[in-house]
C-alpha cells in the first residue's frame, strides 16, 4: 500500500468481538456444534482486524506526491497577490444561479462557490488531498470510508460545514439531481452517516467495485442543509432559481444581470484561506463574466477591453482576429500553454436511438462524408490535428494488432465483439483530400455501403428504405462559430441522397433538445482522463443510455458495458490500461462518431497584467485559481488608456 497513506495505521474490533469469543464456544459446546460455529467467529474476527489507513489524501494509483503537512503544490507562486478581477466572457443566456435544475440554462461559474471534502492535483492524475476533510480512513478492502472534517469550515454565512451536511448533499443529488447520476450512485453508494459532527461515513455496495468510489464521494459538492431546509419548495435542485444558496468556497455571488454579466467577489471571511491547498490560489478579489450573443461579438468586446482574458477555441479567430493595435504594442499577450490532459474525444455524434443509425454501415457512410484535411486547411487554418483515439496520444490509445493483456481481454469478450477487432488494427480516421469539400473517392464509397444497406436513391435522388422511408438526417447545434465546420459536412451528406440539414436553434431549445435526446446528430466532446473509471457507465454504460445527457449516442452494448466493469475494477495500472485500450478499440469500431480534431495546447490570449507562476501544472492551466493580477502593469494600461 502507499507509504504516505499508512501514517497512521490502526487495528480494529468490529462489536468486540473477542469478548464475545468465550460465550459463543460456551454456547456452541451446549449445541454440540462447536467447529462451525469457531470457523464462523473466527473469520468475522480476521474481517475486523483488516488494516485501516489513515491519510491526508487519497490517489487511486502509487503513492501520493505530497506528503502531510506539505507547504503548498509545487505549481503555485505562494507569494502570489492578492487583488485585482479576472474578467472573461460566455456566449448565449442564462436564466438560473443553480447548475443543477433540470430545467433552463445555469449561469457561468454558478457551482463555484461549493466545495468537496477532497481537491484533486494538477501535477498527479488521480490523487486528492484534503479541501474540507482534513483527513479520511478506509479499509485496505475500501468496502467504506470515513472522512474527519475541519471542525473551522465554514460557509459563507459563518455557519459551520458539518457532517450532517456531507449526508444531506449525497442524498438530495440522489433524490434531486440528473437521473442517470442518481441512480448509478445509490447502487453504488447506498448509504451515507454522520457519525458525529465533524465525521462522515460512505458505505459502498459489495455488488460494485471499489475503484473510484472514494474518489466519487471526495467530489461530492458540499451544501448548507440548513438553507435548503428553510424553504425546501422555493430551494430545490432540480428547479432554476436566481438564489445559488450558500457555499464555503473562497468566491460569493456578488451580482448579476440576467444574459449580461455575472460578478463574483472574494469572501473576506473565507475560512480556508490558510490552508496549504489553497496557498498561492484563488488570488482575484472579484471574478467577472460578460455576455454576449454570439462569438463575434465577444471578440469585439475582447478587443475593445470589456473583459481581459480569453481561453480561445476557435482556429479563425486565433490565426485571424488577434491583428489589432493592443497585440502589436504588447498589451494583449497571444499565449499557447501545453495540455498534457488526454484531449477530450470531439467529434459528431450519431444517436444510436435513431432507426436510421441502427446500421452500421450507415454510419461509416456518414463518417465517410466528412474531410477532416480540407477543413482543418480551409477553415481551421491547418491549426489542429486529427484524431482517432477516444484517449488520444496516451498510454491508454489502443494501437497496432491488440497483443499481451489488452487481447487477453478482448478474448474473454466472445462473440459479443465482432472477431475482426482481434485480427485487424483498430479504427482510424479515415483519409481525405484536401483540394475540395467532397473527396470524391470516400463519396463513393460511402454510397455503395449506403446501397448495401438498403438506402436507394430514387429518381429524385433521394434516399429511401424498401418501406419508402427518405433518409433524413438533422445536424442540431447551437453555434455560429461551429455552423460553418458543419455546412460542408451537411453539404456531402446530400450529395450522397440524404435530406440532411443543418438547423442552428437558440441555446434554451438546443439544451432542451439535448436533454430529451430530441436530434439525429450533434456535436459533442466526451472528456476522457488517464485514469478513467465509473464515469464511463454515464458516458457509454447500457444503463441510463436512454436518458443520459453524457452519453449523448444513447450507446448501449454488453462488450462495452464489460470493458468499463474491467476498468473499474482494475487494480493495478496495467490492467487498467489494457481494459481501456480494448474499450477504446471497441468503441472506435461501433462508429457512431465522427471523429474530429484535437490540439495540445491552451490558446489563451489575455492583456498584459496577467501572471501566472513559472512552472505551471500539466494537467491545468490555471487561468481561475493560479493566476494573479499585477497592480502595476494594471495601472499603466489603465494610465495610457489601453483599459478603462
Amino acid at each position: 500500500m502507499r507509504s504516505q497513506q499508512m501514517t497512521a495505521r490502526t487495528q480494529t474490533m468490529r462489536g468486540g468481538l473477542p469478548a464475545q469469543l468465550g460465550f459463543l464456544m460456551q454456547s456452541v459446546l451446549v449445541l454440540g456444534a462447536t467447529m462451525l460455529a469457531l470457523v464462523a467467529v473466527l473469520a468475522g474476527t480476521a474481517r475486523a482486524e483488516e488494516t485501516i489507513i489513515k491519510s491526508h489524501g487519497f490517489a487511486e494509483f502509487g503513492e501520493l506526491k505530497y506528503p502531510e503537512g506539505f507547504a503548498h503544490f509545487d505549481y503555485v507562486n505562494p507569494e502570489a497577490p492578492k487583488g485585482g478581477e479576472l474578467s472573461f466572457s460566455a456566449v448565449g443566456t442564462f436564466d438560473s444561479m443553480n447548475p443543477f435544475t433540470r430545467k433552463g440554462r445555469g449561469g457561468a461559474l454558478s457551482s463555484y462557490h461549493l466545495e468537496s471534502l477532497l481537491i484533486e492535483s494538477y501535477d498527479e492524475p488521480g490523487s486528492y488531498y484534503g479541501l474540507i476533510a482534513e483527513s479520511l480512513e478506509y479499509p485496505e478492502s475500501q468496502d467504506w470510508v470515513i472522512f474527519n472534517l475541519r471542525p473551522e469550515a465554514r460557509f459563507s454565512d459563518g455557519s459551520p460545514v458539518t457532517a450532517d451536511d456531507v449526508v444531506f448533499s449525497h442524498n438530495i443529488l440522489l433524490d434531486q439531481g440528473l437521473q442517470s447520476y442518481a441512480e448509478a450512485v445509490r447502487k453504488r453508494i447506498p448509504k451515507a452517516e454522520a457519525l458525529g459532527p465533524h465525521r462522515v461515513k460512505f458505505y459502498f455496495s459489495p455488488d460494485f467495485p471499489r475503484r473510484a468510489m472514494i474518489s466519487q464521494v471526495a467530489g461530492t459538492p458540499v451544501f448548507s442543509k440548513a438553507w435548503f431546509e428553510a424553504d425546501p419548495e422555493n430551494r430545490r435542485l432540480d428547479e432554476p432559481r436566481l438564489d445559488p444558496g450558500i457555499g464555503s468556497g473562497p468566491y460569493v455571488l456578488d451580482s448579476f444581470d440576467i444574459n449580461q454579466r455575472i460578478v463574483y467577489r472574494r469572501n473576506p471571511d473565507y475560512w480556508g484561506a490558510d490552508l496549504n491547498v489553497n496557498v498561492g490560489r484563488h488570488n482575484y478579489d472579484s471574478i467577472r463574466i460578460e455576455y454576449f450573443g454570439d462569438a463575434i461579438a465577444a471578440m469585439e468586446g475582447f478587443k475593445a477591453g470589456v473583459y481581459t482574458l480569453r481561453p480561445e477555441n476557435s482556429s479563425k479567430s486565433w490565426a485571424t482576429a488577434y491583428e489589432f493595435d493592443a497585440v502589436a504594442r504588447g498589451d494583449v499577450i497571444k499565449d499557447e500553454i501545453p495540455d498534457g490532459n488526454v484531449p477530450a474525444a470531439n467529434g459528431f455524434v450519431m444517436n444510436l436511438l435513431r432507426p436510421v443509425f441502427q446500421d452500421i454501415r450507415v454510419r461509416e457512410a456518414v463518417q465517410l462524408a466528412f474531410n477532416f484535411e480540407w477543413t482543418n486547411e480551409s477553415l481551421q487554418y491547418g491549426l489542429f490535428r486529427h484524431r482517432s483515439s477516444f484517449w488520444q496520444d496516451s498510454s491508454l490509445e489502443a494501437k497496432g494488432l491488440p497483443e499481451g493483456r489488452e487481447k487477453e481481454v478482448l478474448e474473454a469478450l466472445g462473440d459479443q465483439i465482432d472477431p475482426t477487432i482481434l485480427t485487424t488494427e483498430p479504427v482510424m480516421a479515415h483519409a481525405s483530400k484536401p483540394g475540395r469539400p467532397s473527396d470524391r473517392r470516400n463519396l463513393r464509397r460511402a454510397m455503395k455501403l449506403l446501397d448495401e444497406a438498403g438506402w436507394a436513391v430514387g429518381d429524385d435522388g433521394v434516399r429511401r428504405n424498401a418501406a419508402g422511408e427518405v433518409m433524413q438526417i438533422e445536424f442540431l447545434l447551437d453555434s455560429p462559430t461551429l455552423e460553418r465546420i458543419v455546412q460542408p459536412f451537411v453539404a456531402n451528406l446530400i450529395t450522397m441522397g440524404i435530406d440532411a440539414k443543418l438547423n442552428r436553434v437558440d441555446f434554451a431549445q438546443y439544451t432542451s433538445r439535448r436533454r430529451e435526446k430530441d436530434f439525429d446528430m450533434v456535436s459533442f466532446a466526451y472528456p476522457k482522463s488517464l485514469e478513467p473509471s465509473t464515469g464511463l457507465y454515464q458516458q457509454f454504460g447500457s444503463e441510463a443510455h436512454q436518458y443520459s445527457v453524457f452519453n449523448p449516442a444513447g450507446l448501449a452494448d454488453p462488450a462495452v458495458d464489460a470493458l468499463i466493469d474491467n476498468i473499474v475494477e482494475a487494480t493495478t495500472e496495467e490492467e487498467l490500461h489494457a481494459s481501456a485500450r480494448a474499450l477504446d478499440r471497441v468503441l472506435r469500431a461501433k462508429r457512431f462518431m465522427v471523429p474530429t480534431w484535437y490540439l495540445d495546447v491552451n490558446w489563451i490570449a489575455y492583456w498584459s497584467m496577467y501572471e501566472y507562476p513559472e512552472n505551471l501544472p500539466p494537467y491545468a492551466p490555471g487561468t481561475m485559481d493560479l493566476w494573479w493580477v499585477n497592480a502595476e502593469k494594471e495601472a499603466a494600461l489603465k494610465a495610457s488608456g489601453a483599459l478603462r
